[in-house]
């Protein structure tokens, strides 16, 4: 109950009318994948706190109005606390959780086995731009707050179509750049009075905002690729991008 008390807040805050929008050019960001033990371990430690349960709500909330069967592909996995959500979401899937970082897998790996999801995930190794999967062997891709690490976001999508079966559908969950100026001052004051030091730096996650995309940016990626069905569909400060596979 307390995050949704908390998530009101934020959007009523967020909302106020004078609260203006940044424009801003995008600025390349961190590297995919996160590596190092401290990195990997100040990333997991984060990851418990409440804007990041709020976000992950938010994308599950988000990922049930899709209703997916079959085997889904939680692309970006990080620590895989997503990958957990949606296990616990939808009992009925099974789910396998992708990462480029070797460490940050063997973290996830962990926390699934805590939480006793192993027979439900399993984890593999693997780039977007070169996913380890066969041509029509997924029923659904997700991807939450990693659409800004790639660095060719076409041809990651392009591998997405690739892998989906045929009516397969995707969902992609991302920052905008072009959020509310509250929200990088919130940033900025986070990341200097609370985040570990490992994040502080890397200047994250402002970096992460900066190199993120505005919803414009993320249909036009959109539009070049094969779906035959596409639609961005813009937050406060994120967005979701979804479509499906026709042939």
């Amino acid at each position: 109950m307390w995050i949704w008390i908390i998530l009101t807040i934020v959007r009523i805050v967020l909302l106020i009318p004078s609260l203006r929008r940044v424009r801003t050019e995008r600025s390349v960001g961190p590297e995919e994948g996160i590596e190092g033990d401290e990195t990997v371990r100040a990333y997991d430690r984060i990851s418990h706190w409440p804007p990041f349960k709020i976000l992950r709500m938010l994308a599950v909330r988000e990922l049930k109005k899709l209703e997916p069967r079959g085997t889904l592909a939680d692309i970006g996995c990080g620590p895989g606390y997503f990958t957990g959500d949606t296990a616990r979401a939808f009992p009925h899937l099974k789910i396998i959780g992708v990462d480029i970082s070797e460490e940050m897998l063997q973290r996830a790996e962990q926390n699934a086995s805590r939480a006793h999801h192993e027979t439900q995930i399993s984890f593999r190794q693997g780039d977007i731009h070169e996913l380890p999967f066969e041509d029509n062997s997924l029923d659904f891709a997700v991807s939450t707050l990693s659409l800004h690490h790639w660095a060719e976001p076409v041809k990651a999508l392009g591998e997405i179509h690739r892998v989906l079966k045929p009516r397969g559908q995707f969902l992609i969950f991302d920052t905008r750049r072009d959020s509310p100026k509250f929200f990088y001052h919130l940033l900025k004051l986070g990341q200097i009075f609370i985040l570990p030091a490992p994040m502080k730096q890397k200047n994250e996650p402002t970096s992460s905002i900066l190199a993120s995309y505005i919803p414009a940016e993320v249909q036009e990626f959109l539009d070049k690729t094969p779906f035959g069905e596409r639609t961005v569909k813009p937050g406060i400060f994120w967005l979701f991008a979804s479509g499906r596979k026709v042939l």
